[in-house]
């Protein structure tokens, strides 16, 4: 790019001279005045830079960071469907639906590209799994609290 810039500047050098000595009226498009100023409104330059590698990495790295966890949320919520050993009205465990649900709603996202929906649903699930456990281990407290006042009663 520099070697035809600098052929054209030794080119229109002499040109604009013999220009001016021929006194032409000049044109009202106020358009460049040499040949370097038009090239550098018109060429493209978009040339490969360290920064555009530093945003590919990086949105490589998010990527990568959101795939691991959501993987990590997974496994978390199919290590907490282990406690859910009871069965709803129909017979089915909750367990087996609770993994079922969030398979749907892992793949109903798996599609998503925009990072701040990503992270959303993200965050909105790790305070479901924590708040499903919490309100698991209060029952549980309670049921034990229960046994034992029943167990000092007999």
């Amino acid at each position: 790019m520099t070697s035809i810039v600098a052929k054209c500047r030794t080119f229109a050098i002499p040109l604009r001279d013999q220009l001016q000595r021929t006194t032409l009226p000049r044109l009202l498009h106020n358009g460049p005045d040499t040949v370097e100023e038009l090239l550098e409104r018109h060429v493209v330059k978009k040339e490969k830079s360290l920064d555009d590698d530093e945003n590919e990495l990086i949105t490589r790295q998010r990527l990568t960071s959101t795939r691991r966890e959501a993987l990590s949320l997974y496994r978390d919520i199919i290590r907490a469907t282990r406690f859910f050993l009871w069965a709803d009205s129909r017979g089915v465990l909750w367990r087996d639906i609770l993994r079922e649900n969030a398979r749907k709603e892992f793949e109903e996202a798996r599609l998503e590209k925009d990072p701040e929906i990503i992270t959303r649903l993200l965050i909105g699930g790790r305070d479901a799994v924590q708040a499903a456990l919490d309100k698991l281990v209060e029952k549980q407290k309670q049921q034990l609290e229960q046994e034992q006042r029943d167990s000092t009663r007999r």
